[in-house]
């Protein structure tokens, strides 16, 4: 007797429908650096941002017979390129998702966000800040245990105090060492009837504390240019550690003027017999000229 196999309907249209959404909330989520993320720029042809930027001078003394003395006022538009323009592709067999009961696609287009493209993105773009001339900078290798870190922070503070950088709304990165130093020299007290102890440091100084792998925070990186299917892409730490960072969002400009995962069914895909994922990010950040002491960047003394 004939046996007759029913295939499952494809459900490769429902199944990217419903997915693809979540990976902008994925990036939104598990990056670090999206919160500078603006949708209010103004481009300039397909790949330059204008930002309008102006300078004055001081007060000078009034004479009662003259008057004022002129000031000079500079103006002048900015103008910031956009130079990364990335992606990768890559085929699912539609029997290896089949086969694992359609849960494989979806894996792997989560993971490419949130091991490759993410950290990528979140490291090209502390290395352009960590890079930029004149912001507040400083150098010393973290020992943890030993190193007062609290006191390297209140300098950099202050240094930003001193350059008349708002207090309101700085944000402060910190390394996986420079977090343990932080924490060593923070002093708790806890009830004796507590049983939840919570020894994490949200906010430091009214400024928010996000941690960054150490993978994600180097003074430069390496992006890799693979041209075959066999290179690995991607990129690598080329530059010195940050131990921390504080960033106010003003001194930012940054744009992802182009994200899209595109996913192709094996019926769309003339190629091969699976499906096709191709992922593009289109972006840059810039620290404004004006605006670089609102960026201080504390880096090792030593290569990494």
């Amino acid at each position: 007797m004939a046996t007759t196999v029913v295939m499952p309907p494809s459900n490769s249209v429902a199944l990217v429908t419903k997915y693809l959404p979540l990976l902008d909330e994925q990036y939104k989520r598990f990056s670090l650096t999206s919160m500078f993320d603006t949708a209010n720029a103004e481009f300039v042809g397909a790949n330059a941002v204008k930002l309008f930027t102006y300078s004055s001078v001081g007060m000078a003394d009034y004479d009662r017979n003259a008057g004022y003395v002129t000031g000079d006022i500079t103006a002048a538009w900015e103008t910031f390129t956009i130079s990364q323009d990335r992606g990768r592709s890559f085929n699912v067999d539609s029997m290896d998702q089949d086969e694992t009961l359609n849960v494989l696609l979806p894996a792997v287009l989560s993971e490419e966000n949130r091991l490759h493209i993410i950290p990528e993105v979140d490291a090209y773009r502390f290395a352009k800040w960590a890079g930029t001339a004149n912001i507040g900078a400083a150098s010393a290798d973290i020992v943890p245990g030993t190193t007062d870190v609290p006191s390297l922070i209140d300098a950099a503070e202050a240094s930003m105090d001193n350059e008349e950088v708002p207090y309101e709304g700085r944000i402060l990165f910190v390394s996986p060492k420079c977090y343990q130093g932080l924490k060593e020299k923070i002093e708790r007290r806890i009830i004796n009837s507590e049983d939840n102890v919570n020894t994490n440091v949200e906010f430091y100084d009214d400024m928010r504390v996000i941690r960054v792998p150490q993978s994600r925070f180097s003074t430069a990186i390496t992006l890799a240019q693979p041209t075959t299917a066999a290179g690995d892409g991607g990129y690598t730490a080329s530059g010195y550690d940050i131990n921390f960072m504080i960033v106010h969002p003003s001194a930012i400009l940054q744009v992802m003027k182009h994200k899209i995962i595109r996913v192709f069914s094996p019926e769309q895909n003339i190629e091969a017999d699976g499906y096709r994922v191709n992922a593009r990010y289109y972006h840059d950040t810039w620290v404004k000229n004006q605006k670089v002491k609102g960026i201080y960047c504390h880096r090792a003394a030593t290569s990494a």
